[in-house]
């Protein structure tokens, strides 16, 4: 298997495409970019499959002007594929039939803050860093962290969730309502801002999660939440992997409401002391941080001590100085780039997978002992609070042989957490990377995925080529 057959061919019509970069040229003149640099960085993925570049990319500033582009895309059948700030990791980004990019990074404004009611509304441009710095003098935050300063529009539309999620939830659990651009072109909108509702289908949440595969998301109404009275961190080294992963399922299980409990193997580890200038021991690692008041910050941190001394846990390098925390979590923010140290020059092969807690330990003991027969170098981080962590392979993409030994272990590890009753992708998103997956994991449920394509995008113009096929 090459790398592009990781991509699901789409029919291309150069004609219709040429006149429809042309009439947008016309209305949005220097708005309209067909230069090559543009188009290929708006092909562009952080991961290894190859670049598919869009023939045009439009920066579009308002909700009608987005209507506006796809209802001209919809009469000439050609594809629209959104963009926000070019993060994601499985090829969302990618025009296998060319078409037109849609760069919402112009919408950034934050249109409405509830501070009465813990809610905000902002167009799908704002990231989450400039959200949470607005939000800095109203003691409110918005906590969905996926390391990356992602647009928020992105957010929803891959289902994001990061660092916070153990505590607060995934971006599923952040999301009100939406305004939504559908595929023929109108305006709708999806949900509200009380929070829950019987009134018909759950809308939001089909969006939430459909990588631009069924409409473009150009403003949401989002939850926040207080600022903690107090925030304590810190990180904690152990043995060997299953002795911390062992640590992860024990607090959880003791009902133990850390905010935060991130893994790092001992080569992440070694990447990060060098990369972000630590002195951690290199051995696997937890990372930890509690939200709560005072007291309630103490106790948690003595529970979990205790649990860590149980299962062999070294000693806590404790952070409450917000200084020491950004040090810290930064670090891990950091922790992709950190680990190109480890080989400079490789090319990163980014995949994330799932599983029930309780199954967590055994499978990142099998993946890196996995990793360890194929002679692959890949570090290991993750959410694993929620049962997420990430294998990032570090490969030589000129050598035929270690490509092949990388694609099998990725297959290998998103069948081994399928069958561990998990999922192929914990936040990563499905793109291009992981539609060969979903069969297994979802059987006749991908034919009802298929049939809600079908229905809202007879024509496949959103985002085609990504999750599931038309054929």
């Amino acid at each position: 298997m090459s790398l592009s057959a990781l991509q699901v061919p789409v029919a291309r019509d150069e004609e219709k495409s040429s006149l429809v970069v042309d009439i947008l040229t016309q209305r949005f003149g220097e708005r309209c970019s067909r230069s090559q640099a543009v188009r290929e960085q708006h092909g562009h993925t952080t991961t290894w499959l190859p670049n598919q570049a869009p023939d045009a990319v439009v920066f579009v500033e308002s909700t009608e002007e987005t209507a506006e582009v796809v209802r001209i895309c919809a009469e000439h059948k050609v594809p629209v594929i959104p963009f926000g700030t070019g993060s994601s990791l499985e090829g969302h980004l990618n025009a296998p039939g060319g078409g037109i990019s849609l760069d919402l990074s112009r919408m950034d404004a934050i249109l409405q803050v509830n501070a009465d009611d813990l809610d905000c509304r902002v167009q799908a441009g704002v990231t989450r860093k400039q959200l949470n710095s607005y939000l800095r003098d109203t003691g409110l935050f918005f906590p969905i962290d996926p390391g990356a300063d992602a647009s928020l529009g992105g957010m929803v539309a891959t289902r994001a969730s990061g660092t916070n999620a153990v505590r607060y939830g995934t971006m599923k659990d952040a999301v009100l309502g939406l305004t939504v651009v559908t595929p023929s072109g109108e305006i709708i909108h999806t949900g509200g801002r009380a929070r829950k509702s019987a009134a018909g289908y759950d809308l939001t949440r089909l969006y939430v999660g459909s990588e631009g595969t069924l409409g473009v998301i150009t403003e949401l109404t989002v939850r926040l939440y207080g600022q903690p009275e107090a925030i304590s961190g810190g990180v904690c080294p152990f043995p060997d992997i299953d002795s911390a992963c062992q640590a992860v399922i024990a607090t959880i299980q003791c009902g133990i409401p850390v905010a935060r409990i991130e893994f790092l193997d001992t080569l992440q580890v070694k990447a990060c002391n060098t990369y972000s200038k630590l002195e951690l021991d290199e051995q696997p690692t937890l990372f930890l941080e509690f939200h709560g008041s005072d007291a309630g910050v103490r106790e948690q941190a003595e529970l979990f001590g205790a649990i860590a001394e149980d299962l062999g846990g070294g000693d806590f390098k404790w952070a409450t100085q917000a200084e020491e925390r950004t040090k810290l979590w930064s670090a891990r923010h950091d922790a992709y780039w950190a680990s190109f140290v480890l080989r400079p020059g490789a090319k990163g092969v980014a995949t994330d997978v799932c599983v029930p807690i309780s199954r967590l330990a055994e499978c990142v003991t099998e993946t890196s002992k996995d990793l360890e027969d194929a002679g692959l170098l890949a570090p290991i981080v993750g959410h694993v609070g929620d049962g997420n962590f990430h294998v990032l392979v570090l490969v030589d993409e000129d050598n035929p042989e270690e490509i092949a030994k990388t694609e099998a272990f990725v297959e290998r590890l998103n069948w081994r957490a399928i069958e561990l009753e998990g999922t192929c992708t914990g936040e990563h998103g499905v793109g291009q990377g992981k539609m060969k997956y979903l069969e297994r994991e979802h059987g006749g449920g991908l034919d009802v995925m298929r049939s809600i394509k079908q229905a809202l995008d007879p024509d496949n113009i959103m985002n085609p080529g990504k999750i599931v096929t038309m054929s």
